[in-house]
């Protein structure tokens, strides 16, 4: 079994950087009418003239509560692509260290390596989308820093074994981060729940999907206090906005809601998959934790060109590996998977 060192994770550069220290960091309101002439904001009220609680305290309160964590443990940024920018920016030295990716995944993981200068070292899921344990510790070295794992996965939709995370956890001195944006979606458990015992394990979630919020872009990352001190030291001091964290505060308290629409969704997929096993040029369905299947067609390109024409825009994943000839459906609402369902038929 490794043990884990965050200190030995941590760039030179940042562990002894001293962040900016805005206006709103340096006097906490405590609820009492005050009158602020320390930030040079505009003084006439708009509702956005003053700058943003730059830890949103408020939003985070509320999600501490939800998820079983303390507030220390949430670090929010704008979309879930800040958030993983500034886990690479926390740990990897740019031109030294490496990452470990596993396609097929999500596209960000190896685009935000290009960015920062960082190796990518691809290992490939296994036929069956489960992780090549073994291959993954035989790319590591004492260069690897991060180990990102997507589950459920996109683009195949399916949930990472647990057992496999868990010896990951286990045998790797490093970063362990698990994206679970799509987890609203999913039976199974959110390893939230196993934050407490594992120092070198980082959650990503997102408000995007189940919550409806893609447009407000906020990501949700949560890890120990040690982690979430490092990004703190390193994210721009306003990165959430004040209309983003209202609209945040206001849905994520609709829980009502949250369940409701995630309960159609679930519906819908299993109206469309018994459609799907009707379609005769689909080879294959794969199985799904998420909000969209991904299915195997005769033609991916052929196909994707002929809903196009239908006016129904999916995703061709053929170019991802072991994704040959795949399409990747989202859930819609009722009326829009009618509209998917009718095309699929017609260009049969």
């Amino acid at each position: 079994m490794s043990e884990f060192n965050l200190n030995n994770s941590i760039r030179e550069n940042i562990k002894g950087l001293q962040p900016y220290s805005s206006a709103r960091d340096e006097y906490v309101s405590d609820g009492t009418e005050m009158v602020f002439l320390d930030a040079n904001e505009n003084p006439f009220e708009n509702g956005v003239n003053r700058y943003p609680d730059p830890q949103q305290r408020n939003l985070k309160a509320v999600l501490a509560e939800q998820k079983g964590v303390n507030a220390n443990n949430i670090l929010l940024g704008n979309g879930s692509d800040e958030v993983l920018d500034l886990i690479f920016r926390a740990f990897c030295e740019p031109k030294v260290d490496n990452i470990i990716s596993l396609p097929p995944t999500y596209g960000m993981y190896k685009v935000l390596s290009g960015i920062n200068a960082v190796e990518n070292r691809e290992v490939l899921l296994t036929k069956d989308f489960q992780l090549d344990t073994k291959g993954i510790l035989n790319a590591v070295d004492g260069n690897s820093k991060i180990i990102f794992i997507c589950s459920p996965n996109n683009p195949t939709g399916n949930s990472i074994d647990e057992s496999d995370i868990l010896y990951l956890l286990n045998n790797f001195d490093g970063l362990v981060v698990i994206d679970e944006a799509y987890i609203d979606f999913s039976d199974k458990d959110s390893w939230l729940k196993r934050l407490d015992g594992f120092p070198n394990l980082i959650v990503t979630q997102t408000l995007s999907k189940a919550y409806g919020l893609a447009g407000i872009r906020l990501g949700l990352c949560f890890a120990s206090a040690q982690i979430t001190a490092v990004l703190n030291t390193i994210k721009p001091p306003y990165n959430v906005n004040e209309l983003t964290q209202k609209r945040a505060l206001e849905q994520v308290l609709k829980t009502e809601v949250l369940h409701v629409e995630v309960g159609q969704i679930l519906a819908e997929k299993e109206r469309l998959l018994k459609v799907l096993h009707e379609v005769s040029y689909i080879k294959t369905i794969y199985p799904s934790d998420a909000n969209f299947i991904l299915v195997e067609v005769d033609d991916a390109n052929e196909k994707y060109r002929q809903l196009l024409k239908k006016g129904v825009v999916v995703r061709n994943r053929t170019t991802q590996p072991l994704c040959a000839n795949t399409l990747r459906f989202t859930i819609g609402t009722k009326m829009e998977n009618e509209k998917l369902i009718t095309a699929l038929k017609e260009i049969a």
